[in-house]
């Protein structure tokens, strides 16, 4: 019996899963909230982790455990066993992701304590990312400053990328490396990357995940000087700068609600301001969607996956009309059909095949922590 016990740390939370190597199936999982908090699930992640594996029990086979760390900066482009040097490594990356990478570790520091004597494997977000070119992840800033402070597009959702790639080469018939797509990983969070021979060769999100498509709560793609213009006449603090793009922009700010089902019973009831909102995610999908089409030389298929993109027949559907002049067509009646399955919702006619892909990035850190400790 071989199994990978997968870790999703946060700030205040535990996500973990149980999954089955030989026959990837998820054998048990779980959440632990508000850790540290009064009432919570744990007073901290190593009580918290030593709790969850009491739960599990001696007999739980755990061969190794695969930990999701957010930012990997330009240090590593793959997933790698942890030892102090790597700790120290991504420690070093926390003015990157200051919200994310100290909760990360704080899990792997927690895991190895109460599992020692099984290896321990990072998977980055940004891993996958790596791929793409200088000419796509450079910001036209002073050179120099950028290379004091790290200054490039890293991308993320990239542990989701590289499975949902994988699987629609698979459902294509295609080799991996052989398979041109646009994937538009839609959730609360959300991006798209280009993929060319299997490869991400451009994405939305940058230095940080603020960057790109328009999200739950958090603005994407604007122009730089607005934070100067509300500096300046609005007096905004640099904390609050960030909690209003991070926390009240992107949907939340348009129309008052983050979750997209939210915003789509708000238009079924005839909200203009919910309407509004919903096109101008619209338009910024298409953009991405048209500027990656010009970067790649064929596509095979657009890519649908995350929880909006894998559940809304209604955003797919306009983020996909009148795409017809790229060889982009939907049929609407396959788009409405609800399944947990790779299914194709193109007309027969669409050069493009327009894929829904469910993503599961548990399984691809499993399966990426045990092809690192296989190889060693």
């Amino acid at each position: 019996m071989s199994r990978a016990f997968v870790v999703n740390s946060g700030s205040s939370s535990i996500k973990y899963q149980l999954i089955d190597v030989d026959t990837e199936t998820v054998v048990l999982s779980g959440l632990l909230e508000r850790i540290g908090e009064p009432g919570g699930d744990a007073v901290d992640h190593a009580s918290g982790l030593r709790q969850v594996l009491e739960q599990l029990g001696a007999d739980a086979g755990i061969s190794v455990v695969g930990h999701r760390v957010v930012h990997g900066g330009s240090v590593f482009d793959r997933a790698v066993v942890v030892d102090d040097s790597v700790i120290e490594q991504i420690d070093e990356l926390v003015p990157l992701a200051p919200l994310h990478n100290p909760a990360n570790l704080a899990g792997v520091r927690a895991a190895r304590e109460a599992l020692p004597n099984v290896p321990h494997v990072v998977v980055f977000d940004t891993a996958f990312h790596q791929t793409i070119p200088h000419e796509a992840h450079t910001y036209a800033i002073d050179a120099s400053v950028a290379a004091e402070h790290g200054i490039r597009r890293y991308g993320f959702h990239g542990t989701s990328h590289k499975f949902v790639t994988e699987r629609a080469a698979q459902y294509l018939n295609k080799p991996v490396d052989d398979v041109n797509l646009i994937v538009l990983h839609l959730g609360n969070g959300a991006s798209v990357t280009a993929i060319s021979g299997g490869r991400s060769v451009d994405t939305s999100m940058g230095l940080t995940p603020l960057e790109g498509l328009v999200m739950g709560t958090r603005s994407g793609d604007l122009d730089p000087a607005i934070v100067f213009h509300l500096a300046r006449v609005g007096g905004y603090s640099m904390d609050q700068l960030d909690e209003l793009l991070n926390k009240r922009s992107g949907m939340k700010g348009l129309t008052g609600f983050s979750d997209m089902r939210d915003v789509e019973a708000r238009i079924a009831e005839g909200s203009v301001e919910a309407a509004q909102g919903l096109a101008v995610w619209r338009h910024r999908v298409r953009h991405y969607v048209g500027a990656y089409r010009a970067q790649l030389a064929s596509l095979d298929a657009v890519v649908f996956t995350a929880g909006v993109g894998e559940n809304s027949a209604l955003l797919r559907e306009l983020s996909m009309q009148g795409l017809a002049h790229l060889g982009i067509e939907l049929d609407s009646a396959r788009n409405e059909v609800r399944s947990r399955d790779v299914r194709d919702i193109a007309t027969d006619a669409s050069p493009v095949r327009i894929l829904v892909v469910p993503t599961n990035e548990e399984l691809e850190i499993a399966r990426q922590a045990v092809a690192v400790t296989a190889a060693e």
